[in-house]
């Protein structure tokens, strides 16, 4: 894994996960406007100026002290419309901490699960980690249950401390099981 490595634009079925640059802005400021997503935490950006230019922080791809990298992709539809994102945060020891948004006419589609499992097979073979973590709100049944479906559990595996978050939060854990030909 080269640590500031371009970040590779992802096709997972019929999407097309694209890096996410502060052009993006515009079409997912409608995208995130949407009030469900916002149902257990956090509110729609300010406004389009305001997400132009957190997007175009991120467009770094590292934290300002380069112990993180920064993976942001937008989900590009067959019709040529945005759905949401994928986010990953990666920590120097190969942890890998996963966020999603979907605008809710697309929940339930199977976009999600595309989407996220793309990102997670790119995270394991070209950035080598080998754990994901995905903090939620507890009483988030909906996410709970996507994330158990993709195979992630509420025990950390073993060597790993649990990580931190609020009481009314959940943190899931999926281990990245590489075959015996990968490095």
């Amino acid at each position: 894994m080269g640590w500031s490595s371009p970040l590779n634009t992802l096709v997972a079925g019929e999407l097309v996960l694209e890096p996410q640059v502060a052009l993006h802005a515009a079409e997912m400021f409608v995208v995130l406007s949407d009030p469900a997503i916002y149902e257990f935490e956090n509110a729609p950006p300010e406004s389009q100026p305001w997400l132009e230019q957190r997007f175009a922080r991120l467009e770094s791809r590292h934290s300002a002290n380069g112990h993180e990298l920064w993976l942001n992709w937008v989900i590009r539809l067959p019709s040529g419309a945005l759905a949401g994102y994928v986010q990953a945060t990666v920590s120097r020891d190969f942890v890998a901490y996963i966020a999603y948004e979907l605008a809710s006419r697309f929940w339930r589609k199977r976009i999600g699960s595309l989407a996220v499992g793309a990102v997670l097979a790119e995270l394991g073979a070209n950035y080598r980690v080998n754990t994901f973590v995905a903090i939620l709100k507890s009483r988030n049944a909906r996410s709970m249950g996507f994330l158990r479906h993709l195979g992630f559990i509420a025990e950390p595996p073993a060597g790993l401390p649990p990580r931190e978050h609020a009481p009314d939060e959940l943190a899931m854990y999926k281990v990245h099981v590489r075959d015996q030909n990968s490095g």
